[in-house]
């Protein structure tokens, strides 16, 4: 059954209204774009339906895409097996500037990637926010539904050079990798006064009549333990120019990496790439986990030292493969 989000959506931005309505004007400050980078505006909905230079069928497509990222959780059960969405993480239909927008996975890739050590296409892109933000498994490579999904990335980069990789506002390093000095009880200070009343006293999330309003941020329905977010620095930048919601870049840079570092020092479900020992894995994999704490004691706890999958009832799905061409 498909779940659509639009409804309670519009139900939790009027809760976080009133709130704001409630409290005093506070000045918003978002990033500059650097000299010299590349900024692009992304094609709405609009441009699509009033442009004659796209093919009525190829629209029918690129608007199953987007259905797909705006409303990723109609595939609970079959590629998600958490309460998020692509735009839980991706905000404004993966438009927009400082909330990693899709579209120059489109354009810069094929590229080396770091996290996996090789060469990634845009499909094993797509894959591997499946495979870790949603905790699930991707739709199969050559399918309709991941035809769609490369066509909505695709669409957005309408007009976007190939390969120009300074690009202004993509990605959530604003705040560097660098972390300053981290305390977990001053994370859940800024946690309770800023985040809980939409992410819940303990990460829940919201719901109404069912629906995901606001994503839980840890717990069996958040990411997993592999997924980018749980770095502190991705997690700092991406808090820091987009959240609270309707205050992006209200926070100070330490309050977001004080409270990134709060909610992933939380419990969620085992990195897919688990080898069966927490502190190997973290080991094994310390180009992307040096930046987690995952493996690492916070309050007296192992973090990850566990096989809880969440609702997932497998382990690594099979799109996470090596690939060399020696």
């Amino acid at each position: 059954m498909k779940i659509r989000l639009f409804t309670s959506l519009f139900a939790g931005l009027l809760v976080s209204n009133a709130v704001l309505s409630a409290e005093p004007a506070v000045p918003v400050k978002l990033p500059d774009f650097k000299e010299g980078q590349y900024v692009h505006q992304a094609p709405t909905v609009e441009d699509l339906m009033n442009s004659d230079k796209i093919h009525p069928e190829l629209k029918k497509v690129i608007l199953r895409g987007r259905d797909m990222f705006m409303n990723t959780q109609q595939f609970r059960g079959e590629y998600v097996f958490n309460d998020m969405n692509c735009k839980s993480c991706h905000m404004g239909e993966g438009r927009r500037n400082w909330s990693a927008p899709v579209w120059p996975a489109a354009t810069t890739l094929p590229d080396f990637r770091g996290k996996n050590q090789h060469v990634n296409s845009l499909e094993e892109r797509i894959a591997g926010c499946f495979s870790f933000s949603m905790n699930g498994t991707p739709p199969a490579y050559g399918s309709d539904d991941m035809l769609a999904m490369v066509a909505y990335h695709k669409w957005l980069a309408t007009g976007a050079p190939m390969y120009e990789k300074n690009i202004g506002g993509r990605g959530f390093s604003h705040l560097g990798k660098e972390k300053p000095e981290l305390d977990y009880n001053r994370g859940k200070a800024v946690y309770t006064e800023n985040c809980a009343i939409c992410h819940g006293d303990n990460g829940q999330g919201q719901h109404k009549d069912g629906e995901v309003v606001f994503p839980p941020l840890w717990g069996d329905a958040s990411y997993n333990w592999g997924a980018g977010m749980t770095r502190v620095f991705t997690a700092a930048s991406f808090i820091k120019n987009n959240m609270p919601l309707g205050k992006p870049g209200s926070l100070t840079d330490d309050e977001a990496w004080q409270v990134a570092n709060y909610i992933n020092s939380q419990e969620r479900p085992q990195d897919p790439r688990y080898t069966g020992d927490v502190k190997e894995t973290r080991e094994k994999y310390l180009n992307f986990h040096k930046h987690t704490n995952y493996g690492t004691v916070v309050n007296g706890k192992l973090l990850g030292d566990h096989e809880n999958t969440g609702s997932k009832p497998f382990l690594k799905p099979d799109a996470l493969r090596p690939r060399t061409f020696d």
